[in-house]
């Protein structure tokens, strides 16, 4: 195993090590895009059946939405806690797959949107998207924008309360999820009683000491990344809905949950943005976990440091949504 590696929470090692070993060079060992999206479906479906199938506390309910314009139909799948009252206005959380823009899906997160709906008491949408490179930027921003646009017109079937909306992605899914907040800021769409994007992939440069540093942890590294932005970017240059490092005014925005681990090589875009967040006067709350890995918790979901960040991650979440208290998050510093 890398030297990286002696860095890494030990807990959430084991698992790592233990993917690695059947899967040598992690999904970026596996050059063909199609074969790897379908190996990383397999491992999903092994460990769902692992798990005894899908949890049944929760609802599911596959649909298909409009495109924008000109667009294909977007996927999205609606999660409801089985106890919930039918006529109960609960949470609503606008959910976003993560996957480098270029895998992932929403089978992929199932078991985390389930987690929001259960742990939360809410209604869920986690939306779909196209990926690159056969699909570059902007169909992924875009897909997401219409998903959220269907979430929004539609509350009172899907029985949420429009005024305790949280939007969620991790990784790709965080980028997109501050994109996506940025275009309804922009366009006028729905606000959000909060904004969380788990460690987001923001800055195609790589020019970071993090990108730099970390290139062998095995799950998400340097040589992968920039294979994943240039497929995303697909040639043209990054706007704010692509690269969320570049926009400039954050001003009118919901509060802002952002996590990374100091063994991501997203670290530190994702500090330079909570930085200018601060700045800028936003209400934040960050945290920087020793020796998390990029996505750890879903990796090792047992490990006590997988624990605490999702503990964080749903009492940010649920704080957001108390009944009189939207957007109830303590600003916390870098």
């Amino acid at each position: 195993m890398s030297a990286q590696h002696d860095r890494l929470d030990s807990e959430s090692r084991t698992s790592l090590e233990a993917f690695l070993g059947a899967l040598p060079g992690g999904f970026n060992g596996i050059p063909d895009i199609v074969a790897r999206r379908e190996a990383s479906a397999a491992l999903n479906a092994a460990g769902v059946e692992a798990a005894g199938g899908p949890d049944p506390s929760v609802t599911r309910d596959d649909r298909t939405v409009p495109g924008l314009d000109g667009d294909p139909e977007v996927p999205v799948r609606v999660y409801r806690p089985v106890d919930a009252l039918a006529d109960a206005r609960l949470p609503g959380i606008f959910f976003i797959h993560g996957g480098g823009m270029i895998m992932g899906s929403i089978e992929g997160e199932d078991g985390m949107a389930t987690a929001y709906a259960r742990e939360v008491g809410a209604v869920v949408v986690s939306t779909g998207y196209r990926k690159a490179p056969e699909d570059p930027h902007p169909a992924q921003s875009r897909d997401c924008w219409a998903g959220l646009q269907w979430m929004a017109a539609n509350a009172e079937e899907l029985g949420y309360d429009p005024e305790r909306l949280v939007i969620v992605g991790g990784s790709a899914g965080g980028n997109l999820a501050l994109a996506t907040a940025l275009r309804a800021r922009d366009e006028g769409g729905p606000a959000f009683a909060l904004i969380l994007a788990a460690y987001p992939m923001l800055d195609p440069s790589n020019t970071t000491p993090a990108s730099h540093s970390i290139t062998e942890v095995g799950l998400w590294d340097r040589a992968g990344n920039i294979e994943a932005w240039e497929w995303f970017l697909g040639g043209s240059e990054p706007d704010k809905y692509a690269s969320p490092l570049l926009e400039t005014d954050w001003s009118g925005l919901a509060p802002i949950f952002i996590d990374v681990g100091t063994e991501d090589m997203f670290r530190d875009e994702d500090i330079t943005l909570v930085g200018e967040l601060v700045r800028q006067g936003n209400l934040v709350e960050f945290h920087l976990y020793p020796g998390a890995f990029h996505a750890s918790e879903v990796l090792a979901p047992e490990a006590s440091l997988s624990k605490r960040i999702m503990a964080n991650r749903m009492d940010a979440v649920k704080r957001a949504v108390a009944a009189g208290q939207p957007g109830a998050v303590d600003a916390a510093a870098v």
